[in-house]
């Protein structure tokens, strides 16, 4: 894998995003916190939800770790196995009524939701690029959807194929699992959830990259780029345009009088 400051550059230099790029581990244990790295509960004595601190990190800079202690969100904590897994989640409970019309309709989707077996990992572990010291188990980049069209580009170049996604307006942050345990790709629609606390806009959506996807995803995205097909996306100006009739009266004035 590419040095990060040197993917970040590539990232900078190809797809331009407007917030930090971000590095992501899941830990094992609290010994693998890197010095200098925000818990919320110790030090900003707030529990937070996992988008929050995503958008810590991309956003301010910071480099944040969320383990148990931290959490806020408890339908975000459930898959990342940091509680123990339990029927009143699996039921549905925490869509029916928000976002589904039952907790039978709700368990429908709580069981497409890929986990973390419980204990399994103590920790996430979030930077940006270029202030991470430690191997990252993936990437993920926030920007709009032109944005992340070229990482989509970038990820098929070498491969072929089709970018998965999925999306059900809520959980968001457990793509990040699916990404993991699949070792793909995935482009994201951020959750309502992701939008209100991790302060995601209107516009963006977001990315994840594998580390066994990046050296070939910068390689696509650099080999495209040399191709034409960039970011910000090219404009085609060779044509002529269509003006309102006074102005081709002028036009036809200077015409007539030898102007033109």
């Amino acid at each position: 894998m590419a040095d990060l400051k040197e993917v970040e550059q590539a990232l900078n230099t190809y797809v331009r995003p407007l917030t930090f790029p971000l590095a992501l581990k899941m830990l094992k244990s609290e010994d693998e916190i890197p010095d200098r790295t925000r818990r919320p509960f110790q030090q900003m004595k707030k529990k937070v939800a996992i988008c929050q601190g995503i958008g810590m990190a991309r956003k301010l800079g910071w480099t944040i770790a969320m383990g148990k202690e931290d959490m806020q969100c408890s339908l975000g904590a459930a898959p990342f196995g940091f509680f123990k897994n339990i029927d009143f989640y699996n039921d549905g409970n925490l869509a029916a009524g928000m976002f589904t019309a039952s907790k039978e309709i709700g368990k429908t989707e709580e069981d497409l939701i890929d986990r973390f077996d419980y204990g399994l990992y103590s920790h996430i572990l979030v930077a940006p690029l270029n202030r991470a010291g430690f191997e990252p188990d993936m990437l993920m980049m926030y920007g709009n959807p032109a944005q992340i069209m070229r990482l989509v580009h970038g990820a098929l170049y070498n491969q072929g194929g089709a970018v998965q996604s999925s999306a059900m307006g809520r959980l968001g942050c457990a793509t990040i699992i699916t990404a993991m345990k699949n070792d793909e790709c995935r482009y994201l629609l951020p959750g309502n959830g992701d939008r209100i606390f991790g302060m995601t806009q209107d516009y963006e959506m977001s990315f994840l990259i594998p580390a066994s996807k990046i050296d070939t995803v910068l390689d696509g995205l650099g080999k495209t780029h040399k191709g034409g097909i960039r970011y910000p996306i090219t404009s085609f100006f060779n044509f002529q345009a269509a003006f309102p009739p006074s102005y081709q009266e002028q036009m036809k004035i200077w015409e007539e009088e030898g102007d033109l």
